[in-house]
């Protein structure tokens, strides 16, 4: 979560996750195909201080007084029936009521030159209501280490939450308020499959602590693969250039219709020209989502409370020395169904379960749409000669292990 003392898991990381070329896996990758050096930023937003968003709208002349006289201009105003079905604005007073804004109490240690500290801190995110029984979506690092959730809905009104279920491989959490005396509006959820680039998106959350702020764009690349909280990679993660901002983690992307098609987790915050991090942890216009369709089929176990599982392989992969197809092992866990399997380093996978693979993102995607102690046929080119080796898949770890 990007926050004033980030927790363990630091939304803005310190290695360029889209060119990266050692990835630990339960599912290995090539980090989407990106080339240039990126550093990608989590979304959530700190509280720094009092009255933060009326102090900008000063200093960007949103709120203004002269001793003079005023100029009032009046607009009519806009009702349902002059908003055209499938306009951004009708997508917004559909999406407004089910999207909601998300304050998180929560503890961080500290190191010090005198030791470790306790710190509290406060964090915004944003989520969407998922039904009428006060069920909520959002993403994982949103409320990881949360002592206290708060969650306020666009009739003003604000319940206490509590989880219900996260997956930090994932990046997705359900969370949970009362909802007796209010009448919630759910989002529906839309299919992120049928998505192309350039097709038209929207995001709605809380930019920078601006709630219910509504930025528009579109797909502008599909199948890039972001980094999850636990160290692992998610697969078939979509990018967009609609503006996402530390605040918006946990909201809704929408479609022309008003579905749900992803959530908002990460920014490339690029470098500057010597190399290094620029400093801003804003919009450059390059934003990731988690596709809606990752996320369907876990949360009735995460509103169950219940664990949810992911394949895992165990190895780290990079390019292949000669630029052809295939994922070469870079490493193997001891211990790691791979090593029990025979995968050794400098083997080049080429075929995962009879589908060819061109790269170590195909891997990823592969080992994604399988599940753990499910027994599946690697081939391996080894020198010159192909080897098949069978692989009995194992549970991927909580946390990925350091390199």
């Amino acid at each position: 979560m990007w926050r004033a003392r980030p927790p363990a898991y630091r939304g803005v990381m310190s290695t360029p996750l889209l060119t990266r070329r050692d990835q630990h896996l339960g599912a290995p990758g090539d980090g989407g195909g990106g080339r240039g050096p990126l550093v990608l930023g989590v979304l959530a937003t700190a509280v720094l201080g009092g009255a933060v968003a009326l102090a900008l709208a000063f200093l960007v002349g949103a709120v203004h007084t002269t001793g003079g006289a005023r100029t009032v201009i009046q607009t009519p105003p806009v009702t349902a029936s002059s908003v055209p079905a499938g306009t951004w604005v009708g997508v917004y007073r559909q999406a407004d009521a089910g999207a909601v804004d998300i304050t998180v109490q929560a503890t961080t240690s500290i190191a010090t030159p005198f030791g470790t500290r306790t710190a509290q801190e406060t964090a915004l995110g944003s989520g969407f209501v998922l039904d009428d029984r006060g069920n909520i979506v959002t993403a994982a690092h949103v409320v990881d280490g949360a002592t206290s959730i708060s969650v306020a809905f666009e009739n003003g009104m604000t319940r206490s939450a509590t989880i219900l279920g996260k997956d930090n491989a994932s990046d997705v959490a359900v969370i949970h308020v009362d909802p007796a005396g209010m009448t919630l509006q759910p989002l529906p959820l839309g299919n992120s499959a049928a998505l192309a680039v350039g097709d038209p998106i929207a995001v709605v959350g809380d930019p920078l602590g601006f709630d219910r702020s509504l930025s528009t764009g579109v797909v502008s690349a599909l199948d890039r693969t972001i980094q999850a909280p636990n160290g692992f990679q998610i697969a078939h993660s979509f990018q967009t250039d609609a503006a996402m901002n530390p605040g918006n983690s946990g909201g809704p992307l929408l479609n022309t219709t008003g579905h749900v098609i992803g959530i908002s987790d990460q920014i490339a915050t690029g470098t500057n020209r010597f190399g290094g991090p620029s400093g801003s942890e804003t919009s450059t216009g390059v934003g990731f989502a988690v596709p809606i369709d990752l996320v369907k089929y876990e949360l009735t176990a995460l509103e169950r409370g219940q664990t949810v599982s992911h394949a895992y392989l165990g190895i780290s992969t990079s390019e292949t020395a000669n630029g052809t197809a295939g994922a070469m092992v870079a490493s193997v866990e001891s211990g790691a169904p791979a090593a029990a399997a025979g995968l050794k380093v400098g083997d080049v996978i080429v075929a995962f379960n009879g589908a060819a693979i061109a790269n170590g993102g195909a891997v990823i995607d592969a080992l994604a749409a399988s599940h753990p102690g499910q027994v599946v046929k690697v081939t391996v080119r080894r020198g010159s000669s192909p080897i098949t080796l069978t692989v009995t898949l194992g549970t991927q770890p909580a946390q990925a292990p350091s390199s």
